[in-house]
This record gives C-alpha cells, structure tokens and sequence, in this order.
C-alpha cells in the first residue's frame, strides 16, 4: 500500500490496487509552522498589551491560536498548541523588552488586511527569526 500526504489538507490517503482510503490525520506541524505560529501569538501578545496594558488570557490565546491555525490550513494535536502558547507567554515580555512596539499604531504596521502578519517588514521578520531561535533551543 503506498501513503502520501497531502500538505494542502493534512488528509493521508492510501492507495491499494482495489481501493483509496482517506485517513484523517492531522498535520504534523514543521519547523516553519511553529516558527509562523509563535510569532503571531507574540505579535497578538504585544496588541493586547498596548490595547489594554495586559498580556493575553488563555482563552483568548487559544483562540487566537485557533485563528492562526484556520487561516493557514493548518492542523496540530492541541498539545503541541500549549506548549506553543507556553512558550508564548514567557517570550512575549522579553520581545517587548527588546523591540519598541508599544503603540496600536506601530503595531498596526506589522499587518497587511486580514490581520495577516506582513512578512515585507523588516522588524515581523526579526520577531520570526527570534521565535525559530527560541523554538530549537526546546
């Protein structure tokens, strides 16, 4: 029986010669997902602090995970979610410490409509650089 994934679905399909099997299996996340995933819930933690002078609730986290996960086709066990949104919670502090995005107006900038993180930024993709080195000291 041969296997193949379908990155655009995270569907495997088997196919035999008397058959095709769909198996629903999620998508195991790469190292770019996460990369992309940590980087929007730091970006989401630092417009909640200069909307509200908070950081994320963890409902709110979740959904904003949630979000990230639909708007990129993407699917992941909800384990590796929280220890994504761990991660999260004790980086965001220390980006803000180091990187000057404080106002909704600086922080508006790092996103193209749709609230997509604008990758054509010079300082979304220092954020992103930052979230893949703390991610492979894991």
């Amino acid at each position: 029986m041969h296997v193949g994934r379908s990155r655009a679905n995270g569907i495997l399909t088997g196919n035999t010669p008397r058959s095709n099997v769909i198996l629903s299996m999620p998508m195991i996340f790469d190292d770019n997902a996460r990369a992309e995933m940590l980087c929007y819930l730091v970006v989401g933690e630092l417009v909640a602090m200069a909307r509200t002078g908070d950081w994320l609730r963890t409902d709110h986290l979740v959904e904003l995970s949630r979000i990230w996960m639909h708007a990129n086709g993407a699917q992941s066990e909800w384990q590796e979610r929280i220890g994504i949104a761990r991660i999260d919670a004790e980086f965001a502090p220390d980006v803000l410490a180091t990187i000057d995005l404080r106002t909704e107006k600086t922080l508006a900038s790092l996103f193209t409509d749709g609230w997509r993180l604008d990758y054509r930024v010079p300082v979304v993709c220092e954020i992103h650089d930052r979230c893949a080195a703390r991610l492979r000291r894991m």
